[in-house]
């Protein structure tokens, strides 16, 4: 490497270990060298091998240098093997983003234990990055450290990582007790009036917060003046919607009574963080939730969110769709037993450990293991409904089981917009779906499946959908372009060859 290179790459590596709140010290304990070495680095005046760059690269949680892996990931599988083993539910997707959007309540420091590393978190840290907030993994964990500055600047926002991501709806309700008017990118197809934003924009009236959307961005104003009158009635008993009110009540000096509120996992995760900040409230897990806000937070505080109910389903699935005996571990069993019941009337056999409880103190749990055996179609529809019924995001992971099963399934998501369309790709592997609408399918079991290639959907769950099909069908399959999978789940492809799966991470050269 040429000394101007060495150079260049030194400042990247010192600036990436800078914004991580690192000292030369942590980055050499972390690659296995000393001190002395990060400074030469640092000042280009050490040569390093690909493998070095690799180290630090993941050390710093950063691709500040590219060795020609620009490209989309892919994933090459080989079908047709059983499973077996052990495997740990990771913690959640959604109570990340919800705790990390909840973190700018705080003026201290929040520190989150066992948080999901997928790109979606990593998108939201690179909006955090941007507006001034500092974020670091601490050494040789999955724990986040956050610290806020004195005043966040909005204006130098990520706007390309914001667009990424559907959470930054979730800064208003953080944001509006602060600023009297900002800016905020939101994401294309994600428009005002639509199901998703208006129930938000409409609950938050109620704390004098106006947004009007402009050429991509929501344009907000926030009169402080204003309090809610009387209860929050939500118009729809959505997940995100319940978090957002949450967040700006828990600032509100005051009492707000939410009704119809979202009971779910997520929303759970949010309200025992927002306990540990200080903000008391009554009714968790009910549709009617009373919070006590307070005017000022300033705590440094923990929290280590619950286990994730969707990646617990997309294990046995996993089993289900590879005739398989595996134990998973770590289960949230209130959240996922309208599914259990679900397959116990297809025919499922499985065994249940005793309950105890997560690191939040809070989430029952209990190891789950499959008993391979032949499943019979249900004699009615499966839909979703909000929790305690089947979840939303559970639900295309029955199409998969109800192509393994004996006779005709059909799968209505009424909540979105075209999403079961993805299901068909299903037959790209060998199931029989049929498309009746939008929003019905008909699956037709049992399948035999056939290896193929097929470009990732561009739904999160139905991208695992196809994943899980290809590890039942014998010979080689190739899922193109699995950026959206990612997002939402944490090495799935090395932990699923930890259980014997055969499934490659590649890209194009």
């Amino acid at each position: 490497m040429s000394q101007t290179y060495l150079t260049r790459i030194g400042g990247l590596i010192r600036d990436a270990r800078r914004h991580k709140g690192m000292t030369q010290s942590d980055l050499a304990e972390l690659l296995g060298t000393s001190q002395g070495a990060v400074t030469r680095i640092e000042q280009g005046k050490q040569n390093l091998s690909l493998d070095m760059l690799a180290k630090i690269g993941d050390a710093l949680d950063s691709e500040f240098v590219s060795l020609g892996h620009s490209g989309p990931q892919h994933l090459r599988i080989v079908g047709g093997q059983k499973l077996t083993g052990s495997i740990d539910v990771k913690t959640s997707k959604n109570a990340a983003v919800a705790l990390l959007c909840a973190a700018l309540l705080n003026r201290g420091r929040t520190t989150l234990r066992s948080l999901a590393r997928i790109e979606e978190v990593n998108r939201i840290l690179e909006v955090l990055a941007s507006i001034g907030v500092r974020t670091r993994w601490l050494p040789d964990s999955s724990d986040l450290e956050i610290i806020p500055p004195a005043e966040l600047n909005l204006d130098d926002i990520d706007v390309a990582a914001a667009r990424r991501t559907r959470t930054v709806i979730m800064f208003l309700g953080p944001l509006l007790h602060e600023h009297d008017s900002f800016q905020l990118p939101y994401a294309g197809g994600c428009d005002l009036g639509t199901r998703t934003v208006e129930p938000h924009l409409a609950a938050l009236r109620s704390f004098g917060l106006e947004v009007t959307a402009t050429h991509g961005f929501y344009e907000a104003r926030s009169d402080r003046s204003v309090n809610p009158e009387r209860a929050i009635v939500l118009t729809e008993r959505g997940d995100t919607v319940t978090e957002n009110v949450l967040m700006a009540a828990a600032r509100h000096a005051g009492t707000t009574v939410i009704r119809n509120a979202s009971p779910n996992y997520m929303v759970q995760d949010l309200c025992f963080f927002l306990e540990k900040l200080g903000v008391r409230i009554d009714g968790i897990g009910t549709t009617t939730l009373t919070v006590h806000g307070v005017a000022e937070i300033d705590v440094d505080v923990e929290y280590s969110p619950s286990e994730d109910p969707i990646e617990a389903m997309s294990l046995i699935a996993a089993a289900v769709v590879t005739d398989s005996a595996i134990t998973i571990r770590r289960v949230p069993i209130e959240f996922i037993e309208i599914e259990l019941a679900t397959l116990d009337g297809m025919g499922m056999k499985y065994n249940l450990s005793g309950e105890y409880t997560s690191a939040n103190g809070k989430t029952r749990l209990v190891d789950l293991t499959t008993i391979p055996g032949p499943l019979q179609a249900p004699t009615d529809k499966i839909h979703p409904m909000p929790f305690p019924g089947l979840n939303i995001d559970n639900l295309p992971f029955f199409a998969l089981i109800g192509a393994v099963a004996e006779g005709s399934t059909m799968i209505h998501d009424w909540v979105y917009e075209n999403r079961a369309i993805y299901l068909t790709e299903l037959t790209k592997v060998g199931a029989k779906v049929q498309l009746l609408d939008p929003h019905r399918v008909i699956v037709e079991g049992p399948t035999r499946w056939r290896a193929a290639e097929v470009m990732c959907p561009p739904a999160l769950r139905p991208g695992v959908v196809v994943l899980l099909a290809m590890l039942a069908a014998p010979g080689t399959s190739v899922l193109r372009n699995v950026y959206v999978i990612n997002r939402g789940y944490e090495d799935l492809a090395e932990r699923l060859n930890a259980l014997g799966a055969t499934i490659e991470v590649f890209r194009d050269i």
